[in-house]
């Protein structure tokens, strides 16, 4: 479907960034102004300078990004479109050139501040806004070199972001897969989309013809994905190495403020659970009467005719109804988002694949869908919206400078509306119990621990290329493949699963998908809560939603009464998942 086609209440309305005839005359201002911090150099140690600066700069940074955010939402439009690839590129080098016009600001800072004096300036009112940052500062001082390294780092961003921008071009535009049937017998382009909702298609060979046409397309394209993803391991080795760390995971996780022990923990408590995974896997192939589990047979629902066939509009008023414990306030949120241009609903030519929500502070948030009906995008909704009504509540109640959050607390809000989701169904009592059971089941196996499986396998490649160098495709391929027998077992596991690494491109945004799999074991206790109406809980998230990043993650968690340093709420997730494949596989 060409994007032309689509009514105008389904296409997002990118007019609260920036209008479209406003782009190349905010460009031409920062172009003008990309130096403007030059003059604040060697002045520092002065305290009006030093808030003056910080004060241009954030304004700096707010107009570049929207300049970026428009020109990459055009985009994610169509990103065959030469135009919007232009803009993008000129966006993202002015973006750097600026950040390296102000990455002196930092190294400055440090030399000019000991510990305890940045301290005391973020307790200051006039610094009350950089607060955070400055305590950051004086956490990291060690990490920030001088300012002549700090600013050819900041230029190489430019180069780094490089393998990322062209697996993107690759993985939306370029890679093609071969046509399939569909159940109807009739021959269907495979795009992305697609391709998720043929794997939910009760008929095996269709579910089998897709799985060979895209991983197949994958294998056939490996050395040139091996390529780039290898470039951005050694990207984060780079980056890394001149910061002091002892590894990339170290430089990621230390970047949020989060312990490495989380990551950690993480594995070691999900590797614990693999027999609960192993058991479900074993009910649903009793379930669905096949004398072998295929990796094609994990996305079908196992329980036939329950699967939420729903309209957009059938869908988005469900999602409101099961939020409605999140108060008035946010279901008037959900309304004018619905009804205001926020939202880019259905796949089109050319149209980024997936969802996100996105935007800027001095916008209302975005979100952009590729929406079929069946369950899993209904729940995508619930998900893109959680993301927005964080960003919202965030911008709404923080000064620019704290406002971003963390993606790690970001996973959580996304999942608790999920979670709320489905504990209303299964309230509410109009769907099939064994189907919500199964599809729960599968999102904890989703989310929970192939996400984990993820998370597993960037470690694993990061330390090879920090050990030796260097990774093959192959190597990377028999690593996944290693992985995919222990979690899932021998059975499923076939010679083409071990490609899918190379499709996934969360896996270009480092130690980021680890975050989906604590965000269900923080959401599954906060959902659970409130839908329970405990004293405090309601009241607690919203905190949480309205702290954006003005302190660190695992405490702003614990304003929502989750504490991941512990290993209370990971026994809990862990046991909610085997209570449900004990009753599904009952019924």
């Amino acid at each position: 479907m060409k994007r032309s086609e689509v009514k105008d209440q389904y296409k997002w309305n990118l007019d609260s960034v920036m209008r479209a005839e406003e782009w190349e005359n905010s460009f031409r201002f920062l172009s003008q102004n990309k130096n403007a911090l030059a003059k604040y150099v060697g002045t520092l140690k002065n305290r009006d300078s030093l808030l003056a600066c910080l004060k241009e700069e954030s304004d700096l940074s707010l107009r570049i990004e929207n300049l970026y955010v428009y020109a990459k939402m055009k985009q994610d439009e169509n990103t065959a479109l030469a135009s919007s690839q232009s803009m993008v590129g000129r966006a993202n080098n002015l973006a750097a050139e600026i950040s390296a016009s102000a990455s002196f600001i930092n190294p400055e800072i440090i030399a000019s501040y000991t510990e305890e004096e940045l301290l005391a300036l973020s307790r200051e009112e006039a610094f009350k806004d950089y607060s955070y940052a400055l305590t950051e500062l004086a956490r990291n001082r060690k990490r920030y070199l001088s300012d002549k390294e700090e600013k050819i780092l900041a230029r190489a961003a430019e180069l780094a972001s490089g393998y990322h921008n062209a697996f993107t071009m690759f993985d939306n535009a370029d890679v093609k897969f071969k046509p399939v049937k569909n159940e109807e017998g009739k021959k269907v382009a495979l795009t992305h989309g697609v391709y998720g909702e043929l794997m939910m298609s009760k008929d095996r060979s269709v579910r089998k013809n897709a799985y060979k046409s895209m991983f197949g397309a994958y294998k056939d394209m490996i050395n040139t994905v091996g390529a780039l993803y290898l470039g951005n391991l050694k990207k984060d080795e780079f980056y890394s190495y001149f910061h002091g760390y002892n590894s990339a995971l170290e430089m990621c996780m230390d970047g949020e403020n989060v312990d490495v022990r989380a990551y950690q923990n993480l594995l070691e408590s999900v590797n614990k659970g693999i027999p609960y995974l192993k058991k479900y896997l074993k009910t649903r192939k009793r379930m669905l009467g096949v004398s072998r589990l295929t990796m094609y047979d994990l996305h079908v629902p196992v329980v036939e005719g329950a699967d939420l066939k729903l309209s957009y509009e059938e869908a988005y008023d469900l999602v409101i109804r099961a939020l409605s414990c999140l108060g008035d306030d946010y279901v008037a949120l959900l309304k004018e988002a619905r009804d205001g241009g926020w939202i880019d609903v259905y796949e089109t030519e050319n149209k980024r694949s997936g969802a996100y929500s996105w935007g800027t502070y001095t916008s209302h948030p975005y979100v952009l869908l590729n929406y079929k009906p069946t369950t899993h995008d209904v729940f995508t909704i619930a998900h893109e919206l959680g993301h927005a009504m964080h960003s919202y509540k965030s911008d709404a109640a923080q000064p620019y400078p704290k406002a971003g959050y963390e993606i790690f607390v970001a996973e959580i809000a996304s999942t608790v509306n999920e979670m709320l989701l489905y504990r209303y169904l299964l309230k509410e009592g109009k769907t099939d119990r064994k189907y919500l059971l199964s599809y729960l089941a599968d999102m904890f196996r989703t989310t929970f621990f192939r996400q984990t499986m993820f998370a597993e396998f960037e470690l694993k490649a990061h330390e090879k290329v920090e050990k030796d160098g260097t990774v093959t495709p192959s190597e990377l391929c028999a690593v996944y493949a290693d992985l995919n027998k222990k979690y899932y077992g021998a059975e499923p596991t076939d010679e083409l699963i071990s490609y899918e690494w190379a499709r996934i491109p969360h896996f270009y945004s480092s130690f980021y998908v680890y975050k989906y799999a604590t965000g269900i074991v923080s959401a599954a206790a906060i959902s659970k809560d409130i839908f329970e109406g405990k004293k405090g809980a309601l009241e607690g998230y919203m905190k949480f939603l309205s702290l954006g990043g003005s302190k660190p993650p695992l405490d702003i968690l614990r304003e929502a009464g989750v504490d991941l340093t512990t290993q209370e709420p990971f026994d809990k997730a862990l046991a909610l998942f085997a209570e449900m494949t004990e009753e599904l596989d009952r019924v």
